[in-house]
């Protein structure tokens, strides 16, 4: 068994591969999604009718509004981790992987929302906090060293991985699936992040790092 992973700069697009390989019959328990939540609780997890971000102007010490769990004394990593588990709540619906979405905070990265196999790997006995780096994660799933680093960036800065296990007998099926959703180029991502970038320390965005599109989810982002 190995692992095929994918990076989408749409989370529609990452949720629609999810989909298609659930329709073909994968496993859920042999697939895994990880979405880029910013910190401003804009969720990289949202959906064509809800595509702009929840409000803050109306939280006080208590949050009042029930449709916002945030709180005014949260720190933006938390107040983005709880929005993202709202979002991808909502976005899941009732069946299938992405009905059991939730928040993480992965170091380095900042918070997701995620589920799937990976998010095992990823988290420790603690709750709601990556244990483990997201390169570690993948590279004791057996993708490659220099991919992992770039998939690792790429969520940073708002992208959606799509990873799967599966046997040699079905990865040319399942390649062809998550092809046809427009999938990054981790070699071509890598050249466009700039010859200041090497690889993914967890640090801040490098300097002179490019990204196009606002919204992660909503349009493409070089991630």
């Amino acid at each position: 068994m190995h692992t095929i992973a994918r990076m989408y700069d749409s989370y529609s697009d990452a949720s629609q591969v999810v989909n298609a390989l659930e329709a073909a019959g994968i496993p859920h328990s042999d697939i895994s999604l990880i979405a880029n939540t910013d910190a401003q609780g804009r969720s990289a997890a949202t959906t064509s009718t809800a595509e702009t971000p929840l409000s803050t102007s109306h939280l006080t010490g208590g949050g009042t509004n029930p449709a916002d769990p945030a709180r005014t004394d949260d720190t933006n990593a938390e107040a983005g981790a709880k929005r993202g588990a709202t979002a991808g709540t909502v976005l899941g619906g009732a069946a299938g992987l992405l009905a059991g979405i939730g928040a993480l905070a992965i170091p380095g990265i900042g918070p997701v929302v995620a589920a799937g196999w990976l998010v095992a790997a990823l988290t420790g006995a603690g709750v709601g906090a990556a244990a483990g780096g997201l390169v570690g994660s993948l590279t004791g799933a057996g993708v490659s060293n220099d991919e992992a680093h770039v998939y690792s960036e790429g969520v940073k800065r708002g992208g959606t991985l799509v990873t799967v296990r599966t046997q040699d007998a079905d990865a040319g099926r399942i390649e062809a699936l998550m092809a046809e959703r427009n999938p990054v180029d981790w070699q071509q991502r890598r050249s466009a992040y700039g010859s200041d970038w090497s690889q993914f320390d967890g640090g801040s965005t490098p300097k002179g790092a490019t990204t196009t599109g606002t919204t992660p989810g909503t349009g493409p982002v070089i991630g």
